[in-house]
């Protein structure tokens, strides 16, 4: 398994070094879209890797709040369809 990991890498590298290469044999002009073409693409894959590296820890963030919320909302009182959370019957500081 090692050697084929090491040919994946090889080959990788070598399609880095060609376009590379092709980089530098293209006009200024051709030049200037190219790289354009591949920022756009490269900063539209590093939101989307960002969001999935990310996905797991927003999940549990907003399970955690959900719960949180839900707990709050039976520590208080409803009147009807009105919640009065315990937190608004301390007295008030004026100032």
């Amino acid at each position: 398994m090692p050697a084929m990991a090491e040919k994946i890498f090889a080959g990788i590298v070598l399609a880095a070094c060609a376009v590379m290469l092709l980089r530098m044999v293209i006009g200024w002009r051709r030049r200037t879209a190219f790289d354009a073409f591949w920022r756009r693409h490269w900063t539209a894959l590093r939101i989307k890797l960002l969001r999935l590296w990310h996905w797991r820890s927003a999940q549990r963030r907003a399970r955690h709040d959900a719960e949180e919320a839900i707990r709050r909302a039976r520590d208080g009182e409803w009147d009807g369809n009105v919640y009065k959370p315990k937190s608004f019957k301390r007295p008030r500081k004026l100032h």
